[in-house]
């Protein structure tokens, strides 16, 4: 186990989640291989090296189960998936750990962990759904009728139509009971994160529905004679009841003013996840690291407002760095131009490899005012640098926002973090180096690759004076804000609306951008940890380079070009890579890149608080 929580996940499959499983217990199990044919795979798995073959087809054989068994949340999905994993830990119980080399063990360290952070997900989920499945009447028997389709099993139109008939009854039955505010099932806990979670699950049963109908409907005589008027009410009454959920309850309308929605995921969800990125700290610890990065950003952002003549009201100095935008048309040359001056200054350094190839496939591309409501700044697309800028649509106000949060000096730090060295380099790299470790992809390694290169640029003087140093501390103590808001949100501690004010009064957003942020950071498209990944990778690659690089003997070139080489797998086994540790297949986080730190305390006093743990050296403020 790489977690203490995911015993006790486990646990949960027997109370909440038996019924879940019940209707496929009698599924056959996979049929095991032959002795001769085990110990052939044996043999292979355990040579120097071979663990590349093995890891590739784990990846493709999960990911054909997963495009198989396609609808998400499906108890058959649920169980496949269960027994698949269950298969490839014994396989990994087989290997001998001394007939593997430094990267066959980091290999194999990864698919463990991966294995056990699938599971403790799927158990997350299956709980999510069973929290909420009085709202679903007959879910399971939808999600039938399109999985007996891809096993062929014949169909029976009229049984088929008196379910679909039933189905758009309850479901009728269920939206009444909200409009009157009646004795619906849990009527008092429908909130809006509920409420979003129902219309996705019914979104999923819409789409299986209609393959269904879709694939017999043509093909199958007297079957829409029967099925097409009870499948139209179906449809319809799924539509009526994800709308209300969607717009009423959630409030969600695709409008700029759409209330925040998100749900805090828990302190042991946090802990888990944080297991499974190999950060031997506490959601308390890192709020801790993160308030010891922004003080440190206070700290240089007075210094650089007194050179500006502000004296320490750094404030008033970032305000003068907002003023200062290109005029609109030009904001895509700046970035390109800016682009071309970072690659010389890393190449005359001699700092890391950039493939010719590499510098030649890039392009500029502007975002909609409709992605901006998500992106407010410039992001990475896959070969193009997406540009954050006005749109002609845009209101006059929201405008001068996007205007003041894409200033000259804050883009100067933004365009190498996109493009190179940042994440245009490393995944040109990663699509030619170990890609096999893909599957295994973390945002400590993807955000924290771009932003450890940030505070290389501070070091090595990329910022031309104070103006650009006050935009790189923006962006730095954006990170560090984004460590502290994210946990204590997660942890309960903190409202969306308390996030946003966090960002417009402590670091100094815009509030259209700041409230563009926090609807990215809870929506529950990015994992609960990806905010913290950008400053937290970050400060582990610094401490890494400090180890060595500065305190050792490997060059810049070959320290940064080893780690491009590694693909994007959690920082720790890169380090272990970098020293040719030969680690223990049972391997879990033990490096404490940041020294010893105090945990942070909730707002109240009963909040939780992990206790210290024994550390290997000082944090270092700033860095």
């Amino acid at each position: 186990m790489t977690s203490a929580v995911a015993p006790r996940l486990r646990e949960l499959t027997t109370v909440l989640l038996a019924p879940f499983f019940a209707l496929l217990a009698a599924a056959p199990a996979c049929a095991s291989p032959t002795p001769s044919v085990r110990s052939r795979q044996e043999a292979s798995e355990a040579e120097p090296g071979g663990l590349r073959a093995l890891l590739e087809r784990y990846s493709t054989d999960a990911r054909a189960l997963r495009s198989f068994y396609d609808i998400e949340p499906s108890p058959t999905r649920f169980e496949r998936l269960e027994r698949f994993d269950a298969t490839w830990r014994e396989r990994l119980a087989r290997l001998d750990a001394t007939d593997l080399d430094v990267d066959g063990r980091i290999d194999a360290v990864l698919l463990a962990h991966e294995l056990e952070h699938d599971h403790t997900e799927r158990m997350r989920r299956a709980a999510d759904i069973a929290a909420v499945r009085a709202w679903l009447p007959r879910y399971e028997e939808i999600v039938a009728l399109e999985e007996a389709r891809w096993q062929l099993e014949p169909v029976d139109a009229e049984q088929a139509a008196g379910l679909l008939s039933a189905f758009a009854e309850e479901l009728e039955a269920q939206l009444e009971a909200v409009l009157g505010d009646d004795e619906a099932p849990d009527s008092r806990l429908l909130t809006p994160t509920r409420a979003l979670r129902i219309e996705r699950i019914l979104d999923s049963l819409e789409d299986a529905l209609e393959r269904w109908y879709d694939h017999h409907a043509p093909f199958v005589p007297a079957f829409a004679w029967w099925v097409e008027g009870p499948r139209d009410d179906a449809v319809e009454a799924l539509d009526a009841f994800a709308k209300h959920l969607r717009e009423e309850i959630a409030g969600q309308k695709d409008e700029d003013d759409d209330p925040l929605v998100g749900e805090p995921i828990g302190r042991e969800a946090l802990i888990a996840g944080l297991a499974r990125e190999f950060i031997p700290y506490t959601p308390e610890e890192l709020i801790t690291i993160g308030e010891s990065q922004f003080a440190w950003c206070e700290t240089e952002l007075a210094q650089a407002s007194a050179e500006l003549g502000h004296g320490a009201d750094w404030k008033a100095a970032l305000e003068q760095v907002k003023a200062l935008s290109v005029p609109p048309g030009e904001q895509g040359a700046l970035v390109a131009d800016q682009a071309h001056e970072m690659i010389a200054f890393l190449e005359e350094r001699e700092l890391v490899t950039i493939p010719d190839l590499c510098k030649e496939t890039w392009r500029v591309e502007m975002l909609s005012r409709e992605s901006q409501r998500f992106l407010p700044f410039a992001a990475y697309g896959g070969q193009k640098v997406l540009v954050a800028y006005p749109t002609g649509d845009m209101d006059h106000a929201s405008k001068e926002m996007a205007l003041r949060g894409n200033n000259r000096h804050f883009t100067r730090c933004v365009t190498p973090h996109e493009l190179i060295p940042g994440h245009h380099l490393q995944g040109f790299m990663a699509q030619r180096h170990r890609t096999y470790r893909r599957p295994f992809s973390t945002p400590f390694y993807g955000e924290g690759w771009a932003l450890y290169w940030e505070m290389v640029e501070w070091d090595l003087g990329w910022p031309r004076g104070p103006e650009d140093r006050i935009g790189m501390l923006f962006w730095r103590m954006h990170r560090a804000a984004r460590i502290i808001v994210s946990l204590r949100f997660h942890l309960g501690w903190m409202t969306p609306d308390e996030m946003i004010a966090f960002l417009v009064e402590r670091v100094g957003h815009e509030k259209d951008g700041a409230t563009s942020e926090v609807r990215r950071y809870i929506a529950g498209n990015y994992g609960p940890l990806y905010q913290c990944a950008y400053m937290l990778g970050g400060l582990q690659l610094y401490a890494l380079r400090q180890e060595l690089v500065v305190n050792g003997s490997l060059s810049e070139r070959v320290f940064h070009d080893t780690i491009l080489q590694q693909n994007s797998i959690p920082i720790e086994l890169v380090r272990a890579a970098l020293r040719g540790d030969e680690l223990a297949l049972d391997h879990s986080a033990s490096w404490r890149f940041a020294g010893s730190v105090t945990p942070a305390r909730g707002p109240g006093p009963d909040a939780q608080q992990a206790p210290d743990d024994q550390a290997d050296e000082d944090v270092e403020d700033g860095r």
